[in-house]
C-alpha cells in the first residue's frame, strides 16, 4: 500500500469523489484515503458539496492508516492552520446584567412584604391560621357527610 505515508503528516491529495458521508481523495503517491464528514470543516457541515468538489486539490492530515484493510483516514481540518478561538466561528457569550433569580421573579406581582421581622412573622402566623381552620372546617365537613349528619 502507501509505503511513504505515515500518521501525523500533511500531504496533498485530489478530490476524486464525493459521498454523503465523506469525501474520497486521491493522495501524491496513488493510495485513496477517505476524509469523513465530520473531518471536512472546523463547523457543523450539512453538505460536503457546499466545502469540497470533485477535482480539488486539497492538503490532508493523515490520521491513521490500516495497511491490512487498506484504509487510510483523512482530515481537512486538521490540516488547517489552527484560527484563534474567537475567529472559529463562535460569538462571544453574551453577560446579562439583568439577571434575576427564579424566587424574586415569582413574586414580582406581589407587593412588596413588610421589612419589619415582627410584621412579618405575625403576617405569616395569620395566613397559617387561615389556612388551617379552612381545612379543618373541609375535614369536619367530609367527617360529618360520611357518618350521616352525627
Amino acid at each position: 500500500m502507501a509505503e511513504k505515508i505515515e500518521a501525523g503528516s500533511v500531504v496533498e491529495g485530489k478530490v476524486v469523489r464525493i459521498k454523503p458521508f465523506g469525501a474520497i481523495v486521491q493522495l501524491e503517491d496513488g493510495g485513496q484515503g477517505l476524509v469523513h464528514i465530520s473531518q471536512i470543516a472546523n463547523g457543523f457541515v450539512q453538505n460536503i458539496n457546499d466545502h469540497v468538489a470533485v477535482g480539488d486539490t486539497v492538503k490532508v492530515k493523515v490520521m491513521s492508516v490500516d495497511e491490512e484493510n487498506r484504509k487510510i483516514a483523512l482530515s481537512i481540518r486538521d490540516a488547517m492552520p489552527k484560527a484563534p478561538r474567537n475567529q472559529q466561528g463562535f460569538k462571544p457569550r453574551e453577560h446579562k446584567n439583568n439577571y434575576e433569580p427564579k424566587a424574586a421573579r415569582q413574586f414580582a406581582d406581589e407587593p412588596e412584604r413588610p421589612k419589619d421581622p415582627v410584621d412579618d412573622f405575625e403576617e405569616k402566623m395569620k395566613e397559617w391560621l387561615k389556612q388551617s381552620n379552612e381545612r379543618q372546617a373541609g375535614i369536619n365537613k367530609r367527617n360529618n357527610r360520611r357518618n350521616g349528619g352525627y
